[in-house]
């Protein structure tokens, strides 16, 4: 027979509820507390490789949408799964009172927020306002400060893990912004990320990614030159990937983004380096380590090279692909 609990401060002559009869009631207030949430819709603006994936796992955990992007095609899909689409970010923030960017550079970022039709327009008091681009830190500050003005509440949040986390919901969130606002973003964030993590007050969460990306951009490149020299040196890339990733040397761009083709399966470099994360972004990124590292007077000598490196591959017809092509151009490139 089932084991049975006595309710709190229940008279005596009650029916006791089993483990069976709790574990039911606390199953139907789960549903019934997510059907709750679900009623809100969020605004989502900006659906490209990161956007997309990240907005469907929201619709995923029951959360209505209401969508815009400057790019019409690629709200068709929401628009044909029953979510709303609207004609401007202003029009988001008339409709929702918890929003989620996720653009590509700060001036999209300004323009979403404080353009001629941006979400301060008619964003209402109290909104929730979650900036997961990744952009200047300075740049944030300021957007907080203007959301403020307006009685909304602005966090950045970027994220890293990339289009195949993003698409699993596995993303890492580094958020930035009033602590006590943190428990609301996580409960959006978590749809979307397996990791959410206070960073502290506004413009720490691009802090951490702007770190992250220098440190990705220079592991690539590591990884990138050690592959090419072992393979020069006669070794099969297979096995010198094998080797590094029980090794000293295994980092994430050689066991689970491994830059050189036909190593593994599910990445870039085995679809010449479509898809994933752009060169031109990474660029960006660095761009944005390098004026951090010197507004803070702070060495980054193998940043500023990632840098350089990076710069030159959108010069010369790399731009649209995946950072990890840094491989073919390294191997392309005999001169340095």
């Amino acid at each position: 027979m089932a084991a049975s609990l006595r309710l709190p401060g229940a008279r005596p002559g009650l029916r006791y509820w089993s483990y069976r009869q709790r574990l039911a009631a606390a199953s139907l207030a789960a549903v019934c507390s997510r059907s709750m949430a679900s009623k809100t819709p969020v605004g989502f603006i900006g659906l490209g490789n990161m956007g997309n994936p990240m907005a469907k796992n929201l619709m995923k955990h029951g959360y209505p949408l209401i969508i815009y992007d400057v790019f019409p095609d690629a709200c068709k899909e929401f628009q044909e799964a029953g979510e709303q689409v609207v004609s401007s970010p202003a029009d988001v923030a008339e409709k929702a009172d918890r929003i989620i960017t996720m653009l590509p550079t700060s001036i999209n970022a300004v323009e979403a927020y404080s353009g001629t039709n941006g979400i301060l327009k008619k964003v209402k008091k109290g909104s929730l306002l979650i900036d997961s681009s990744t952009i200047d830190p300075s740049v944030s500050k300021e957007l907080a400060k203007e959301v403020e003005k307006m009685g909304a509440v602005f966090m950045d949040a970027p994220v890293s893990g990339g289009v195949g986390a993003a698409g699993s919901g596995n993303l890492t969130f580094m958020v930035g912004g009033v602590e006590e606002e943190f428990a609301a973003a996580q409960e959006l964030l978590g749809c979307m990320g397996s990791n959410v993590v206070y960073c502290g007050a506004v413009g720490t969460g691009q802090a951490a990614k702007i770190c992250n990306n220098m440190l990705l951009a220079i592991s690539m490149i590591g990884t990138t030159e050690a592959m090419n020299l072992g393979i020069r040196l006669g070794l099969d890339p297979k096995l010198l990937a094998k080797i590094l990733n029980m090794s000293s040397g295994r980092c994430w761009s050689s066991d689970t983004y491994n830059p050189v083709p036909g190593v593994m399966d599910g990445v870039p470099s085995a679809n010449n380096y479509q898809g994933g994360f752009g060169t031109t972004l990474m660029a960006k990124d660095l761009g944005l380590a390098q004026d951090s590292a010197t507004s803070t007077k702070s060495p980054i000598l193998l940043g500023s090279l990632a840098h350089q490196i990076y710069r030159m591959m959108c010069a010369k017809g790399y731009s649209k692909k995946d950072f990890s092509s840094v491989f073919q151009f390294l191997r392309e490139e005999e001169n340095f």
